[in-house]
């Protein structure tokens, strides 16, 4: 069975950075696509980053709102990614989830990251 698991949110201030962090188990493949979206309170999810790892293709895109600010990597381990966050801003509030493959078939719980001004 496969699990997607995110960890790494928490409160930070305005400016402050936060690293998320997702890995997936039970699978025995490697996802190429894996990457992340957020929801925040009375918003529907928006695309946040993907990086793309596997065979001839190794790209990575950032959504226009968060370019610049944050990076996502692949790890060294299969199927894992992260999201490092720097100058958070309050409008970054929001429930980050993390998706592995290219149609998004697997997602985890979220995880809640909370920008105070």
């Amino acid at each position: 069975q496969v699990q997607v698991m995110e960890s790494g949110g928490g409160l930070v201030q305005a400016g402050g950075s936060l690293r998320l962090s997702c890995e997936v188990s039970g699978s025995i493949f490697r996802f190429n696509d894996m990457g992340w979206y957020r929801q925040a309170p009375g918003k529907q999810r928006e695309w946040v980053a993907t990086a793309t790892n596997g065979g001839s293709i190794d790209r990575i895109d950032h959504a226009d709102s968060v370019k610049g600010r944050f990076t996502v990597s692949r790890g060294n381990a299969k199927n894992t990614v992260y999201l490092q966050m720097n100058s958070l801003k309050p409008e970054d509030t929001a429930v980050y989830y993390c998706f592995a493959g290219l149609r998004r078939s697997y997602w985890g719980q979220g995880t809640q990251v909370t920008v105070s001004s």
